[in-house]
Parts: structure tokens; C-alpha cells; sequence
């Protein structure tokens, strides 16, 4: 197993840029209803994960957390340093494995760092768990006397 065979591509993942306001990344969080997403910056490169904490915490933060507020708060501003670290292509499948404990999505990058999709721990469990169709077992001729 490897991590391109567990890949989601970007094309088919929702994710933020670092220049969009709070208000722009909350609207795009609760249209797909995910806890946390991706953001990248314009060049396509991977700059961190946003979650719902961070937001509330960056509109917390501020002196006036009013929605209209917001919309002058760019997400860069909120990131946090070093929360949920993407992983490089060839990352081994035991650091894969030892990541999904601790995050639901692993994001992954180019040797450039551009973002190239994510993995998500149910992925990395539904391939697990289920039977490989593909794999044929051969088993030895048994040895008897004859």
C-alpha cells in the first residue's frame, strides 16, 4: 500500500486560501460541513489547516467580532504555526499510519510543497479492513510421501 493508492486529489477537495476572509471561510466550512479544511496559498502551496476553533477564536480575539467585522480579517491572520503539517509524497506508510492517529486528514505535498491532496483516516481504515480483491494468494504444492 502506498499513500498515492490512499489519495484524495485536490481536484476533489475543498480548501481555503490564505487571503480569503473569515467570513469567505466559514461560509465554505459550513457548506461542506467539515470541522476543518485545507488552506493553501495562491500559488497552490500548502500553508496550514484551518478548524472551527480557529475561527471562533480568532473572532473572539478581535475587538469587534461582529460578521461584518470579519470580512476584513484574512485567514493568514488566524492560522495556526505548525497544526496539522503536511506530509511529502514519498512519506512512509508507517508515518502515515502514526499521523491518522492524531488528525483526521493528512494533507499531502509535492518535493515543492504544493498542495497535492489530502488522506483521510477513514480511508486508511476502509483499506485496511477491507479484503483486497486483487491479491492472489499462491500457495505451495503440499509435500506428502509418496
Amino acid at each position: 500500500m502506498n499513500v498515492i493508492s490512499l489519495l484524495t486529489p485536490k481536484a476533489q477537495v475543498a480548501f481555503l486560501y490564505d487571503d480569503f476572509t473569515i467570513r469567505q471561510g466559514l461560509e465554505k466550512l459550513r457548506v461542506h460541513g467539515y470541522t476543518a479544511i485545507p488552506v493553501l496559498n495562491r500559488e497552490g502551496l500548502y500553508v496550514g489547516t484551518i478548524s472551527e476553533g480557529d475561527f471562533l477564536w480568532g473572532i473572539l480575539d478581535r475587538e469587534n467580532n461582529s460578521m461584518r467585522a470579519q470580512e476584513k480579517v484574512r485567514l493568514n491572520g488566524i492560522l495556526r504555526p505548525q497544526f496539522n503539517p503536511a506530509v511529502r509524497i514519498d512519506v512512509t506508510m508507517e508515518e502515515l499510519l502514526e499521523r491518522s492517529m492524531q488528525q483526521s486528514f493528512i494533507p499531502v505535498v509535492d518535493d515543492r510543497g504544493a498542495f497535492i491532496g489530502i488522506v483521510t483516516r477513514q480511508t486508511i481504515i476502509r483499506r485496511l479492513t477491507t479484503p483486497n480483491q486483487h491479491i492472489t494468494v499462491l500457495r505451495p504444492e503440499p509435500v506428502g510421501i509418496h
